[in-house]
């Protein structure tokens, strides 16, 4: 029997990335992440994997980010008693997203219950903090370039992606056969991260298109920042911005500090990380030097640059301060977590002004904000948009499709097949197009579900 993949998240969205290749009656899963955005997609969460926990001999993550990592507790939790193998990095950031992840569905639960605009009597979370805890002794941390085997027989190699800290590519050798995933691939061009390392040799290659369909500005985060700050700044408002805490909440307090530092925007400008998360992410980077572009003392200052907000009382009490001031909150496309309290209490006023920092995926309120929608539905109610509302175009730590075929070109061989993944059909088959066209290799777009040979 031959090695083949199924496709159990990541095709034709950009969310829920879950790879399961088998062989020989081995199973190993590629990711295991949370599905977002909407509602259809939610759902997938609550519906049992179509192959048995036990089925499932070892599962390798590519990176830390919820949608290729968030759904291990429930895994654990279902009964799966195997190893989770991550670079250091990704098992460092697992400690933290994971039991966050857990609470914050937990809290949503809890003030859906609590305020009665639940469908469900009682709301329950997916998993709680508590089973997100007991999941972290299964993950075990490889070095990035070792090689190690997961299933007895299979290979798997970790090179560099960029895009965040730990990310890696995984290469799987099994019954001679070469299997490339890009996970989450970075920018040649990052602030923060380094680039992505060249592709090796593969016969069959899964390219993540989150941004297969468009190339990112020549324009730099720092100047449309700057831009959007010196005018808040002038009118007194409150910026809220929904950051993802891992990797993004960290540039865009980069680009704050060197803005002050160059005096484009006023170094009084108080600015506030409200998020856990992202507070314990920012402090991972002095212990990850060499992963990324910041020296020591850069990584250092990188936690001194904002007002580090940890309690919950400390974050409502944000709500009483006057403008101007810049709150950074997690989660990253306003799906959950204490930016929609934020955002709940400034979209009203026209002063303020909302600054979406990426990718916003279709059915998130970030999705709706970044549309011009006039109302967004925050905790059961239809809230107000007057606050302006600004999406940097240059702030995505995905590369771009020009970047994708670029990191594809680098590859020493032609691949057998390539399948195109991790991205919202229109940039999942754009990429596939140009794959085809550009550069004569077979290509398509996976169906959710479906089983394909590797």
């Amino acid at each position: 029997m031959g090695v083949n993949i199924t496709f159990l998240g990541g095709a034709n969205t950009v969310t829920g990335s879950k790879y399961l290749v088998r062989h020989d009656g081995h199973s190993l899963l590629v990711d295991c992440g949370l599905f977002q955005g909407y509602k259809q997609l939610r759902l997938r969460n609550w519906t049992p994997l179509p192959i048995g926990h036990d089925a499932i001999n070892a599962v390798v993550l590519t990176h830390a980010h919820l949608d290729h990592s968030g759904y291990i507790p429930l895994l654990v939790k279902q009964g799966f008693t195997g190893k989770v193998y991550a670079t250091s990095g990704t098992q460092d950031l697992c400690k933290i997203l994971l039991p966050d992840s857990g609470h914050i569905q937990e809290e949503d639960a809890a003030f859906a219950n609590r305020h009665g605009f639940s469908k469900h009597t009682p709301a329950l979370p997916l998993y709680t903090r508590q089973d997100a805890l007991d999941c972290l002794p299964h993950i075990k941390a490889v070095e990035m370039g070792s090689t190690f085997q997961p299933i007895p027989g299979w290979r798997v190699t970790f090179t560099s992606a960029g895009h965040i800290l730990g990310a890696a590519s995984v290469l799987l050798e099994v019954a001679d056969r070469r299997i490339l995933f890009s996970g989450d691939l970075g920018r040649p061009d990052d602030s923060i991260m380094l680039a992505p390392q060249p592709p090796p040799a593969a016969d069959t290659v899964l390219i993540e298109s989150t941004y297969g369909d468009r190339q990112h500005p020549v324009e730099n985060l720092m100047s449309e920042l700057g831009t959007a700050l010196h005018k808040l700044a002038a009118r007194g408002g409150v910026a809220v911005v929904p950051v993802f805490a891992v990797g993004r909440a960290q540039a865009v307090l980069h680009a704050i500090a060197q803005l002050k530092a160059n005096g484009k925007v006023p170094h009084a400008l108080p600015v506030f990380l409200d998020s856990p998360m992202a507070v314990h992410t920012t402090h991972l980077f002095e212990h990850h030097i060499g992963e990324h572009r910041l020296s020591p003392h850069d990584a250092h200052a990188l936690a001194k640059g904002a007002t580090m907000v940890n309690s919950t009382d400390e974050s409502k009490a944000l709500a009483a301060r006057h403008g101007p001031m810049v709150i950074l909150s997690a989660s990253g496309m306003a799906t959950g977590g204490r930016v929609l309290h934020h955002l709940e209490h400034r979209l009203g006023n026209h002063r303020n002004m909302v600054i979406l920092t990426g990718y916003q995926a279709p059915g998130t309120r970030g999705a709706t904000l970044a549309s011009g929608a006039k109302t967004v539905r925050i905790h059961g109610r239809d809230i107000e948009v007057n606050a302006e509302v600004v999406q940097l175009q240059s702030a995505s730590a995905h590369a771009d499709a020009g970047q994708l075929l670029y990191w594809l070109r680098d590859m020493p061989n032609r691949p057998d097949q390539v399948y195109v993944v991790h991205g919202d059909l229109a940039a999942a088959d754009a990429l596939r197009a140009r794959i085809q066209h550009e550069l004569g290799w077979r290509a398509l777009v996976p169906e959710h579900g479906s089983t394909w040979p590797c």
